[in-house]
């Protein structure tokens, strides 16, 4: 979600200084996430279900009907 955030607010760089394997090595270890994402969503370690109704497609619908929506 964080590089999501990151990449719809359009930085214009970004800069780190250790690696996700550097976090790894001190207990942060996120690889887990990468490989859930790799997976399908009905084979990830949380049960992950949509459920689409007539609401979530409004809301979808009202905003592209939005004059100030922004692209992305």
């Amino acid at each position: 979600m964080c590089l999501g955030a990151i990449y719809w607010s359009r930085l214009e760089a970004i800069y780190f200084g250790n690696t996700r394997h550097d976090a790894a090595k001190i207990g942060f270890d996120d690889d887990f996430i990468y490989q859930e994402l790799e997976k399908p969503v009905s084979e990830r370690s949380i049960p992950t279900q949509q459920i689409q109704t007539a609401k979530t497609k409004k809301a979808f619908e009202a905003w592209m009907q939005n004059p100030e929506r922004e692209e992305y």
